[in-house]
């Protein structure tokens, strides 16, 4: 084998993957974190090193040469093994101290987690907490975060999950709206309220229809999909909404309407890799997390 291709350096066969992957210098510079020239002089250093052309320059972008489509598949077995050396070396660390990365929804960040974090600290205080409240999927495979919270059961394989149980949903709305509109008492009655709704996501308008009631988006006079916003917007007086049954129950400004209305409920999960989830430190905070959810669930 030549010794120069055995030799390639990782970082630039990542650069050629998020290039192969963006379609552009650029997009991969904003994904990597590096600047476009930086990006642009690795992607010229391989095929320096490979002795072959692995992008067509076009005006919208990059495209891949046959050389570079080949060179996709073992690119990928090369950032997979990067990987798994890096989940293998953490997953062996021994000490109770270091930092946890923890991705939840922007809603369960924001009005579940951080009495939870705060109770991880006083009792852990050698570890730290990163947390990374967003409504994506983050990857745990690539260690973009070590444990998440899901409101879903995730299927990824080499993943451990533990249910921690249902969440109960509740009808909900400002005790100042309820002063001028009147507690509805009857489907219909409720029916004539104003309702805050989602802007694009289907889900309460799905929900609707599994109680037969066949509404559409023009129903809720009020749209929002950001969960804090949402909920704000039905503290405000803005109508009826839906919320965990745990948050309504909480907020004294709010009164639940309590009608004989058929709610779902969310399922709560935690998930990471399993080769980190035996890292003390993981297994630690995976534990107090667990501890700290349970109280939301049915």
């Amino acid at each position: 084998m030549d010794k120069a291709i055995s030799e390639i350096d990782w970082s630039l066969v990542q650069a050629f993957l998020a290039v192969a992957e963006t379609g552009s210098l650029s997009g991969a510079a904003r994904f990597l974190g590096l600047s476009q020239p930086t990006l642009g002089r690795q992607v010229k250093a391989l095929e320096a090193q490979l002795g072959a052309e692995l992008f067509h320059r076009q005006p919208r972008g990059l495209a891949l040469t046959q050389t570079g489509s080949e060179l996709v598949g073992p690119a990928h077995a090369m950032r997979d093994a990067v990987h798994q050396i890096a989940l293998t070396a953490g997953g062996q660390q021994a000490r109770l101290e270091g930092t946890v990365r923890i991705t939840a929804s922007v809603a369960t960040s924001a009005m579940h987690l951080p009495a939870i974090i705060a109770h991880i600290r006083r009792v852990e205080p050698q570890i730290a907490i990163e947390l990374v409240p967003s409504d994506d999927t983050s990857n745990l495979l690539y260690r973009e975060a070590d444990i998440a919270v899901r409101m879903y059961r995730p299927t990824q394989l080499d993943l451990v999950t533990q249910h921690i149980g249902e969440i109960p949903l509740g009808v909900f709305a400002a005790k100042s709206y309820l002063a001028e509109r009147g507690m509805p008492t009857t489907e219909q009655e409720l029916l004539a309220h104003d309702f805050v709704g989602y802007d694009v996501s289907t889900l309460i308008i799905d929900g609707f229809k599994k109680e037969g009631v066949v509404v559409d988006r023009d129903f809720f006079k009020t749209r929002c999909d950001d969960n804090i916003a949402y909920w704000e917007l039905v503290r405000a007086g803005c109508g009826i909404g839906f919320a965990q049954a745990d948050i309504g129950h909480n907020d004294p400004q709010i009164a639940e309407v309590d009608l004989d209305f058929s709610l779902p409920t969310l399922p709560i999960w935690l998930t990471a890799h399993e080769a980190m989830r035996q890292t003390p430190r993981i297994r630690r905070v995976w534990d107090l997390l667990a501890e700290g959810l349970k109280p939301l669930v049915s």
